[in-house]
């Protein structure tokens, strides 16, 4: 039986659900649907030179990757190589191969640092290590369960502050970019982001087909956004938090907290009753929200890195 290493076809419907099933198999923790994979084949900017690969073996597709450039890192050369074989077919060369089509792919296109999530697992870790790569920040899953109910009361905003949805912004999402790009560059990580394109954020975060406008929490002061929490749904019962965050003048409020506190309310009366998120290691802030929550780690991934050249 021989592994090979291509492209993913998004022309063809059967390649994208393989590529899907092989992802959730391997990474439970996050939305993973057909509509995303396209979109962020069809959407990503030139310039992040973005490849989705597929490692097949017969006919099966056992192992997938998602690479590219950092478009909004102010220090050029930053690339991204995110590699996951399904558990049950390890062993079999794929990861090696994927890692490898990869690397080439993102140093012929002017990558000097390859940084890649890996699963804190003794086998992935030492897997990545023995490829050159050195383990850096770490980062959690978090899940909680919302039929059980034993999510938070509903909470009442401080006086001066109006809870509203994305939705309220559809007609001009622009103020949420500007959020958005402030607390972005402030986002704990090992490259730096810098959002200036308008258009780019629109097209691929604003536009985002897991993206649901109705359960995406903003919290207004004054008529401008100062805190939110991006929600993203598979439109059935999974729901997953895709950025929180809160304006510098206005943190230490417990905005984010009641943002976050009021998405998971319309989550679950929409019917959803699995929520997920993630946190930085470092972010501790967030970390205690998520927890005062109910969330509880699932799942933990380390951040590695090589350096080139």
């Amino acid at each position: 039986m021989t592994v090979t290493v291509r492209d993913l076809r998004p022309e063809v419907p059967a390649d994208v659900e393989r590529f899907v099933r092989s992802r959730r198999l391997a990474l439970p923790y996050v939305l993973w649907a057909p509509e995303a994979v396209l979109h962020r084949q069809a959407r990503t900017r030139p310039d992040a030179h973005c490849r989705t690969l597929v490692a097949e073996e017969d006919g099966e597709t056992i192992g997938t990757a998602q690479i590219g450039l950092a478009p909004d890192s102010p220090e050029p050369g930053q690339g991204y190589l995110n590699v996951y074989v399904r558990p049950d077919r390890t062993g079999r060369g794929a990861g090696t191969l994927l890692v490898r089509a990869a690397e080439e792919h993102l140093v012929t296109r002017g990558a000097t640092r390859l940084l890649s999530w890996v699963l804190d697992t003794g086998r992935d870790r030492a897997f990545a290590e023995r490829l050159g790569y050195r383990p850096g920040r770490r980062a959690h899953f978090l899940r909680l369960d919302l039929s059980d109910g034993a999510l938070p009361p509903l909470q009442e905003p401080p006086p001066g502050v109006e809870l509203r949805t994305a939705a309220d912004f559809a007609d001009d999402p622009r103020p949420l970019f500007t959020l958005d790009a402030e607390v972005t560059s402030d986002e704990p990580s090992d490259v730096g982001a810098e959002f200036t394109d308008y258009g780019a954020w629109v097209e691929e975060t604003w536009r985002h087909p897991l993206l649901d406008l109705d359960l995406t929490s903003v919290a207004v002061v004054d008529g401008r956004p100062v805190a939110f929490t991006a929600a993203h749904t598979d439109r059935a019962t999974r729901y997953s938090t895709a950025m929180t965050g809160t304006a510098r003048a206005f943190r230490g409020r417990g905005l984010a907290a009641l943002v976050k506190n009021d998405s998971l309310h319309r989550a679950r009366a929409a019917g959803r009753t699995e929520a997920f998120t993630g946190n930085d290691g470092g972010n501790a802030p967030m970390l205690a929200v998520n927890r005062r929550l109910g969330y509880e780690i699932c799942g933990t991934e380390v951040r590695h890195v090589r350096e080139l050249g």
